[in-house]
């Protein structure tokens, strides 16, 4: 097989959530546990990470990675979902994992994992452990796929855990109410092994204390981090949350120096200004076109939109134009209350099967005050947005990781840089 018949066949043949939601989902940790004894255990040839939370565990991942690298480590870095090509979802310095790779691990071990029916996330978390053990990486960033206890990553023994914050997400999975869901991500929490909570809620911090209090873990809140010891840092990743996950990250780099990380002052301030070119992050708060402004973001659940809506009121602009798609399992009424009503909307859908067809979202929307057309595809729906737009309007599009990854999948056909 080539690389796009294994990516068909891995698409095909293990149930992938990104593509379909929650029939992909496993709960246990069996077949990761099997896959794990098969391969050698290779997550204990490497130091490692852990980072999970609702919102911003991806780019503190990648700000995280980006660090250690200008800090003249060899870094792996696992995350989820991908926008545009599945190989963004393993990396070693940035670099993604060779297709060849990829085809040789499906070849060689299919025999054996057919018969465990692990899922997509499963079977590409043991890829990557095993990936990252033949590039003998000195360490390797962990995200989170899904909540925490019993995601698949769950099997490592961290330098550090980093838990951002807890907002309604995947409820489904992890429970309808704030308390719960924190239970879940909690989950990653370990005897002895530093913990870095990034933000809580009344309702989330007594189960973080607990948790802490039960496992031996020490555990710190970056909101009560008083400490400046970057005076001045330069930020590559402009929106407003990140504002949050720098404090998260500057309240985990004391303690991964009292874990004997060496990372020097020039290494943090170089991570931070530098992420996306050190990691190939994208889709956070991304601009891909100047007059009219075009901003993207991966932001899809409540608490994600809260951030991107009071962003969008700190911009100028003579009109906003907003290309919005969702998910089904998302709160879309929650989302869509949010968003302003003072915007023209282009509803559409993403290219995956999970999309809420375009007309749903617009009936919705209509609900909620938000008025618009209807358009099949992302590319048709930015097309109309730029066609009706001066060059002193902003256009957003967002709503899903998935409406942003088609954007790039397109940006060369809609003249984005």
């Amino acid at each position: 097989m080539d690389y796009q018949n294994t990516l068909l066949y891995l698409y095909n043949s293990v149930p992938m959530f990104q593509q379909v939601g929650s029939s992909a989902y496993k709960e246990g940790l069996e077949n990761t546990q099997a896959l794990d004894e098969h391969f050698g255990h290779p997550h204990r040839n490497f130091h490692s990470i852990h980072v999970g939370g609702t919102n911003g565990k991806g780019s503190c991942s990648h700000t995280l990675a980006a660090i250690l690298q200008e800090a003249g480590y060899r870094v792996g870095l696992y995350t989820s979902p991908h926008l545009v090509d599945f190989r963004e979802r393993i990396r070693v310095n940035g670099q993604v994992i060779p297709e060849e790779y990829v085809v040789r691990f499906v070849e060689e071990e299919r025999d054996f994992f057919e018969p465990l029916h692990p899922s997509f996330f499963e079977l590409t978390t043991a890829m990557a452990f095993r990936y990252f053990s033949d590039q003998q990486v000195d360490v390797a960033v962990i995200e989170v796929g899904l909540g925490g206890r019993l995601d698949c990553t769950n099997i490592i023994q961290p330098d550090l855990c980093i838990i951002t914050n807890i907002s309604f997400d995947h409820t489904q999975f992890l429970g309808d109410t704030l308390e719960k869901i924190a239970g879940e991500k909690a989950g990653i929490i370990k005897s002895g092994i530093p913990v870095i909570i990034g933000e809580t809620t009344p309702e989330t911090k007594p189960v973080f204390t607990k948790k802490a209090h039960e496992t031996g873990a020490p555990i710190l809140f970056a909101k009560e981090n008083q400490r400046d010891d970057y005076p001045g840092l330069e930020c590559e990743l402009k929106g407003l949350y990140q504002t949050k996950n720098t404090r998260t990250l500057l309240t985990a780099i004391p303690q991964l120096q009292k874990a004997g990380y060496k990372l020097s002052e020039q290494a943090v301030r170089s991570g931070f200004a530098h992420v996306c070119e050190l990691t190939g992050l994208m889709g956070r708060w991304q601009k891909l076109q100047d007059a009219p402004t075009l901003i993207c973001d991966t932001g899809h659940n409540v608490g994600g939109i809260t951030y991107i809506t009071e962003q969008l009121e700190r911009q100028s602009y003579r009109k906003l134009h907003m290309v919005i798609g969702m998910v089904n399992d998302k709160d879309i009424r929650g989302v869509l209350a949010l968003l302003p009503e003072d915007a023209e909307y282009y509803f559409t859908k993403a290219s995956v099967k999970r999309a809420l067809p375009e007309q749903e979202l617009a009936r919705l929307a209509a609900e909620a005050g938000l008025q618009g057309d209807c358009y099949p595809d992302v590319p048709s729906a930015v097309r109309a947005a730029q066609e009706k737009s001066l060059p002193e309007d902003f256009i957003f599009v967002g709503g899903s990781s998935f409406i942003v990854a088609d954007l790039l999948a397109n940006r060369d056909t809609l003249n984005l840089h």
